[in-house]
């Protein structure tokens, strides 16, 4: 098995992967602070039609660079900007809370996330600084940890910031060890892997993320989730 999802993750950790993935808007960027904001916003808009976000995700970074969207965005007019559940008001705040960390906070999303917590931590600023915190859209960028949410977004963000040596994912980040990272659990790398018996649990929740991380590390304990290019790549490529 082993051997198999080594052979996988070099078949699909491969420059290639960029372009059809969200993370292909970091990439577009050189700076430290617009590659984290331009992954952690395009993080939280990765679900539904891969086709449909990412245009949604190109309309949004044509107005400016990350840093400039949060600098000055109320003078862009995103009125207009939906995307299924998250609305322009959402975006504007998610966008705003974002300005006070960064500007009034003089902190960074590397800071937010390295505490040991970070989950929570991280979840925690988002909805303590918000205006309109019950909105269905704001809710769902921000799954609260407590109700065993996979967070198969917001590890997948941590995945991309925090994995070294990597042609796909950026490494950028040094307070979280990357053996300290969780597998990015959504419907086609939990089918494959309970195909191929790395997970027994049958909800894709927390659970199951904590599950499957610590079977991954069986295979490779300094870094158990370059298994997702082998489980994800293998579920949306070849299995029907």
């Amino acid at each position: 098995m082993k051997q198999l999802l080594d052979n996988l993750v070099k078949k699909y950790e491969t420059e290639d992967f960029i372009k059809d993935d969200p993370i292909k808007f970091p990439h577009k960027f050189n700076k430290k602070e617009d590659i984290e904001i331009s992954a952690f916003i395009s993080s939280l808009f990765a679900f539904g039609r891969r086709e449909m976000f990412i245009k949604k995700l190109d309309e949004l970074f044509s107005f400016a660079s990350p840093m400039e969207l949060i600098f000055d965005y109320k003078k862009f007019n995103l009125d207009n900007f939906i995307y299924r559940f998250i609305k322009s008001c959402d975006l504007i705040e998610l966008l705003r809370i974002l300005n006070k960390l960064y500007i009034t906070d003089k902190s960074s999303l590397e800071e937010l996330f390295s505490s040991n917590d970070r989950f929570y931590t991280s979840t925690n600023y988002f909805y303590s600084n918000c205006n309109i915190p019950s909105s269905t859209g704001f809710c769902f960028m921000f799954a609260k940890p407590e109700n065993n949410s996979a967070l198969k977004r917001i590890n997948m963000f941590l995945r991309w910031m925090v994995r070294k040596n990597s042609v796909v994912d950026f490494g950028i980040w040094d307070s979280i060890k990357q053996n300290e990272l969780l597998i990015p659990l959504d419907t086609h790398v939990a089918r494959i892997s309970r195909k191929f018996n790395l997970l027994k649990r049958k909800q894709n929740d927390f659970k199951s993320v904590i599950e499957l991380t610590n079977k991954l590390k069986e295979f490779d304990e300094s870094d158990p989730v370059k298994y997702d290019f082998a489980l994800f790549g293998l579920g949306v490529n070849e299995i029907n």
